[in-house]
């Protein structure tokens, strides 16, 4: 409300009589006694509000509150339980899908999650997904501690073209195939980088006319040829010694956006086969990753299939994969 002294139009000023200015404050007493009243009613009807009708939903968000600061601690401090039914899982599948030995889940080493079953191995895994999922979201460590603790249920249900051996992650997308747009930007890098990939490459494997397993490379059974791998990053741990050997390769996996070098479940490597080399059908170890395989040197005829769809090897091009899916690899072709 506005009060506006009374004007002329004119020069002249108006003069009231005095009768008229005593009636004039007297009402405008009474009218702000009235609003004062009005205003003291309706502070006092909310504050009996806030007594008797808010205090119960006051309460309940009070609770609510201290569930969700309760889940929070609970998903981030507390132990997986026994994690009996990984044990079982990673026991059960120590040979590929035909039951032959498989060398890369065979490779017997004291810090392999995939290859040792006691509790520390559970744990190193729990912490390291943990660890991972804290970068997103309170919701996705939910998620990380949800699918450890269920992983039977959920392994139970697969379809047998689709069986990690170690955990598997409901609700990401399924495909034995990605395209190069889902990782464009990491894609891109590598192939970019392409020259500079494969001349470390050749310098290491140089080695290999000296002897038959140089320094820094390992050898995988196979029921037939050849399969040398080189780590520079092997479960999340960096090999000191091999990535120097590769300085650049090793910088340009710094500058991936989405390499998962700082969990059990990231590797690196130069891989290798030799002509007449089959790996048999396997499942790889996870869903919550997509392996990338950049062509370096590629006869003819060599192959990868996952989930029963074939596809070829590109020098220079990426190609992308779920290894969680049935997959293998051979090459028929001859040396280069």
């Amino acid at each position: 409300m506005v009060w506006v002294p009374l004007q002329n139009s004119g020069t002249d000023n108006i003069a009231l009589p005095l009768g008229a200015r005593e009636n004039m404050f007297l009402r405008w007493f009474i009218y702000w006694d009235q609003n004062l009243e009005r205003m003291r009613d309706l502070v006092l009807g909310s504050l009996q509000a806030v007594r008797e009708c808010d205090v119960t939903a006051l309460g309940t968000v009070t609770c609510l509150l201290a569930l969700f600061v309760w889940y929070c601690y609970h998903v981030g401090s507390e132990q997986p339980r026994s994690y009996a039914t990984v044990n079982a899982m990673m026991q059960g599948t120590a040979v590929n899908a035909n039951g032959l030995p498989n060398g890369y889940t065979h490779c017997q080493s004291a810090h392999c999650i995939r290859c040792t079953h006691n509790e520390g191995r559970n744990q190193k895994l729990y912490h390291n997904l943990q660890e991972y999922a804290k970068h997103y979201s309170w919701s996705g460590m939910g998620r990380i501690h949800k699918g450890i603790r269920e992983q039977g249920r959920y392994l139970n249900n697969r379809p047998s073209i689709q069986k990690p051996e170690v955990f598997f992650l409901p609700d990401l997308p399924t495909a034995p195939f990605f395209s190069r747009e889902a990782q464009k930007h990491d894609a891109e890098l590598l192939e970019r980088n392409y020259q500079v990939i494969l001349s470390e490459f050749e310098a290491i494997y140089k080695a290999f006319s000296n002897c038959n397993l140089p320094q820094g490379w390992k050898v995988n059974s196979t029921p037939r040829g050849e399969w040398f791998t080189f780590y520079l990053v092997n479960q999340g741990g960096c090999l000191p010694s091999n990535c120097r050997k590769c300085p650049r390769t090793y910088r340009l996996l710094s500058s991936l956006r989405t390499f998962i070098g700082n969990n059990v479940f990231g590797n690196a490597c130069f891989s290798v086969l030799s002509p007449d080399t089959l790996i048999t059908e396997h499942y790889g170890p996870t869903n919550v990753r997509i392996r990338c395989h950049l062509g370096l040197k590629v006869p003819s005829n060599c192959e990868l299939v996952v989930g029963g769809e074939p596809q070829c090897w590109a020098e220079g091009r990426c190609l992308l994969f779920d290894d969680s899916f049935l997959h293998t690899a051979y090459h028929k072709g001859k040396c280069m």
